[in-house]
């Protein structure tokens, strides 16, 4: 997901565009927030633990514990976030989608060989490369959202062009998300981990692109 080593190369390079902040310094900001990433950091987050929230029907629900939760925080701390779901993909990453599908079944066939060798880290990290966000999952953090009257909306394309597309415009005051290519996009501030599960502990980057 995004460009690699761009970060590093921010950090070399532009060292005063990169800065850690806390999430009360945030307070009274807009923010755009790719849903997609925020949900396949839950997801991943309650896997690496070695369980799964589910419900009695067996239906899991930590992206929905996760969103709920961080959500929350925000809010609790005065930040307005928007959140924003990936509409279709573009035509153009044909080829990268059918890479994708590739990698998938690769991932599937050394989960199946880590599982039969009794790998528990190398069938975690198989099993990783395999959570996916589906339709269903993005339709269920909507009806969560639309119950706590949380802002949200489908971009035309991909969501973090959208995110940056708001801050570019200054519709919102940054863009949060957890792929480097929203940068790429125009997007004048980029927060990075800021829906990152707080277990990891993991501070909040706030990346200036005119810095």
């Amino acid at each position: 997901m995004g460009i690699k080593g761009l970060k590093q190369v921010i950090a070399d390079r532009a060292p005063a565009a990169l800065r850690t902040v806390e999430l009360q310094h945030l307070v009274g900001r807009k923010v755009a927030v790719d849903a997609s990433t925020s949900l396949y950091q839950f997801l991943v987050a309650v896997r690496s633990e070695g369980q799964n929230l589910m419900t009695s029907e067996g239906q899991t629900t930590s992206h929905l514990v996760g969103l709920l939760y961080r959500t929350v925080n925000m809010l609790e701390n005065g930040l307005k976030p928007v959140y924003v779901f990936d509409g279709k993909p573009p035509t153009l990453k044909g080829a990268e989608l059918e890479k994708r599908r590739e990698k998938r079944v690769k991932a599937e066939a050394s989960l199946q060989v880590a599982e039969e060798e009794g790998d528990q880290e190398e069938a975690l990290k198989q099993m990783k490369r395999l959570i996916k966000v589906t339709p269903e999952i993005n339709e269920q953090a909507r009806r969560l959202l639309k119950l706590m009257g949380v802002p949200f909306f489908t971009a035309p394309c991909e969501a973090e062009a959208q995110c940056a597309a708001l801050a570019r415009s200054g519709k919102v005051w940054a863009a949060a998300s957890q792929d480097m290519d929203t940068l790429l996009f125009g997007a004048p501030v980029l927060l990075r981990n800021l829906t990152v599960p707080a277990a990891r502990k993991l501070p909040i980057e706030e990346i200036h692109l005119e810095e």
